[in-house]
């Protein structure tokens, strides 16, 4: 069973950049559909952005669209998050998630993971 730990979070200005990224131990990353999610105090968990098996698919939701990146690096075995612009309202705990996959595409939802790392924190400060 692969294991997923996040690392990158921090407090950051509004307006400034972070990386975050993923790293998986115990199976390849090559077989799984990745995705981020974030949950903000007091609110439900929410998807960010996803990226299929290969990395040639990624989506982004709506508010980080244009600002966030995912990407992949299969060879490393981890996953990224480049956050971009950032605004007080991305305040919250970042999770990564993995979907084992045959076919490869990206996933949107909750639901759609079976595993997930144990989140990194960010702050953006106005």
């Amino acid at each position: 069973q692969v294991q997923l730990v996040e690392r990158g979070g921090g407090l950051v200005q509004a307006g400034g950049s972070l990386r975050l990224s993923c790293e998986a131990s115990g199976s390849t990353l090559t077989t799984y559909a990745m995705g981020w999610f974030r949950q903000a105090p007091g609110k439900e968990r929410e998807f960010v952005a996803a990226i299929s098996v290969a990395g040639t698919r990624t989506y982004h939701a709506g508010p980080v669209k244009g600002r966030f990146t995912i990407s992949r690096d299969n060879a490393k075995n981890t996953v990224y998050l480049q956050m971009s612009n950032l605004k007080p309202e991305d305040t919250a705990d970042y999770y990564c998630a993995g979907r084992h996959t045959v076919t490869g595409p990206y996933y949107t939802t909750e639901n759609d993971y079976t595993v997930w790392g144990q989140g990194t924190q960010v702050t953006v400060s106005s």
